[in-house]
């Protein structure tokens, strides 16, 4: 299954295996230790899955926003 990722200025809204939920804005940054939109899809990924496919070159939330 994969896992579907959606940024957002609040966090990031997340399907993984089927199950939705949020990732706040504030979580995300006590656990990468960066400020949101310096944290990549990646670091997102391996907060959400023990082993994600990364995939292609990591991209910046503020990038995408």
């Amino acid at each position: 299954m994969s896992t579907d990722l959606t940024f957002t200025d609040d966090g990031v809204d997340v399907v993984y295996e089927g199950t939705e939920f949020e990732l706040e804005k504030d979580l995300i940054e006590e656990a990468t230790g960066k400020g949101y939109r310096d944290v990549t899809d990646h670091e997102v990924l391996q907060i959400v899955a023990k082993e994600p496919a990364l995939d292609g070159e990591p991209v910046r939330i503020g990038d995408v926003l």
